[in-house]
């Protein structure tokens, strides 16, 4: 029987000459630049290693985006960390897709799928704003004009920012507002709100049964920014009616399924997202 012997040294290089005729130097430059972006922060030999570029040549595209501003070195640590200019750079890409026009095409694909009104909004406080709405053709169809704002514990978009923060900040937030009671299904308790919150967090997104208006059911999920924080959130609503316990746990995947698709769209990350090789060469743990 013959034992393969494992290979030794530095991993293979993902950087290669094609025949699409890219530029290897720059393939490299713009896999070092985004890898010191996931990673945060890393040195030298961090880098070198998980790219498979040899350590001289990370160091001399390292030390060329330091003179334009992509990166910058910490004298001190000893590591490397993105630049100004990248920041200029990656400012100009959410100049030009913010939250609401990103979102619409997403919120269309949702109206339609769903067959339900689709909704955006962001939080304020303990309350969520709506800044954007695709509706339905359905004769009867929830409508809620933008800026209209509703508490974060009676909305379906509410909660799943909600349960998307640690426990204490959600329960200061919610401190300051209270409970109030809008029909007979709103939480109006800590503890029947926070049992909410956690099968909400299990699942990927909340159902609002009546919470808010009577006859009316929603379900969201929530959209994150790039630091893995709750930004907004998305979600359809309709008459309960159209809201059967068969039909929820299927509207809800394609709800969670739009907020991610809107996550990616505005360079979020999700908690889930694994960290860079990067991360794991170092061992570091990221806040989530």
């Amino acid at each position: 029987m013959t034992v393969q012997k494992r290979p030794r040294g530095r991993p293979k290089s993902q950087f290669r000459e094609s025949s699409a005729g890219t530029l290897q130097s720059l393939d490299r430059a713009l896999g070092i630049l985004v890898a010191v972006s996931r990673a945060e922060r890393a040195t030298l030999t961090d880098l070198s290693l998980s790219l498979g570029v040899p350590t001289a040549t990370t160091h001399r595209i390292l030390t060329t985006l330091q003179k334009h501003g992509f990166v910058a070195f910490d004298e001190e640590h000893q590591d490397w960390a993105i630049g100004i200019e990248a920041y200029r750079v990656g400012a100009g890409f959410m100049n030009r897709t913010s939250l609401t026009e990103v979102s619409r095409p997403v919120m269309r694909s949702l109206m339609e799928r769903t067959g339900e009104t689709s909704n955006l909004a962001i939080p304020d406080g303990a309350e969520v704003v709506f800044v954007g709405q695709v509706e339905t053709p359905n004769p009867i169809r929830a409508f809620f004009s933008r800026g209209t704002r509703t508490s974060m514990h009676a909305s379906g978009t509410g909660k799943a920012i909600l349960s998307a923060l640690p426990d204490d900040r959600a329960r200061s937030l919610l401190m300051g507002a209270g409970l109030t009671r809008f029909t007979e299904n709103t939480l109006t308790t800590p503890a029947s709100l926070f049992e909410d919150l956690e099968q909400t967090r299990a699942r990927g997104w909340s159902f609002d049964r009546e919470e808010r208006y009577d006859g009316m059911s929603c379900i969201g999920s929530v959209i994150y920014d790039e630091h893995r924080e709750p930004c907004a959130g998305v979600s359809i609503s309709g008459p309960s009616t159209r809201f059967g316990p068969l039909r929820v746990p299927e509207l809800g995947s394609i709800v969670a399924e739009a907020a991610s698709e809107i996550t990616q769209l505005i360079g979020g990350r999700m908690p889930t997202d694994q960290p860079s090789d990067t991360d794991s060469s170092r061992g570091e743990k990221r806040a989530i």
